[in-house]
């Protein structure tokens, strides 16, 4: 979730003002707040969501706190290979999050034998990160998914049509996966150097390596 802060400040002769914030995180918000609170000619404060829901100071603390103790700034990283030659597929899913002050990382890999190109590979390694997100009791956030397939990004993205009826399978089976979860995701492309834990990961699946780990950052 991210948050806007509209505050209304007022001078000593009366005249008033509105400013607006840009979006930040629940946390960096209530610091802010803390130290807005001290000025006197600040009037008023309200908090808006991205989804236009109005906070109070103490509803947004409240739910900071609640959402501490659950896996929280979550980024799942996913990427999909595909042999030509043998027809299998790899998929790789690194997702990191904090949880109670600490963070995580899951690595997960699968090996699958029905697919028929690298991008519905991608589709299906994105579906593999969103099945883990719910297993790890992940519901009404925000999460950023990263991978390097342009493609499949723009699509996620709606900035590019598809036409291929087994990405739009994958896709509706994606997209109801996450309004299930309560989930607001964010997709984002990066640079392939960038997505070598997934990548490595999808190729370990392909060359019959299955990984599977959850430990804590140090």
């Amino acid at each position: 979730m991210k948050i806007k802060i509209e505050i209304t400040y007022r001078t000593p002769k009366g005249t008033e003002a509105t400013f607006h914030s840009d979006e930040m995180n629940p946390e960096k918000a209530l610091l802010l707040a803390e130290d807005f609170e001290k000025n006197i000619r600040i009037k008023s404060m309200t908090f808006y969501d991205n989804h236009e829901t109005t906070w109070m100071y103490k509803e947004l603390k409240k739910y900071v706190e609640s959402v501490d103790s659950e896996p929280h700034h979550i980024v799942v990283f996913f990427d999909g290979g595909f042999d030509i030659e043998t027809k299998q597929s790899g998929l790789g899913v690194v997702i990191y999050y904090e949880q109670d002050g600490k963070q995580f990382r899951i690595r997960r890999n699968a090996a699958v034998e029905e697919l028929n190109t690298n991008s519905e590979a991608e589709y299906a390694a994105l579906h593999l990160g969103v099945s883990e997100l719910e297993l790890l009791g992940v519901h009404h956030l925000p999460v950023t998914f990263t991978g390097d397939s342009q493609g499949v990004i723009n699509q996620l993205n709606d900035e590019w049509p598809c036409y291929e009826e087994e990405l739009l399978r994958w896709m509706d089976r994606i997209e109801k996966k996450i309004e299930q979860l309560g989930i607001t995701p964010e997709y984002q492309l990066v640079p392939r150097k960038k997505n070598r834990e997934a990548d490595h990961l999808a190729t370990q699946a392909i060359n019959g390596t299955e990984i599977m780990s959850h430990s804590e950052i140090t």
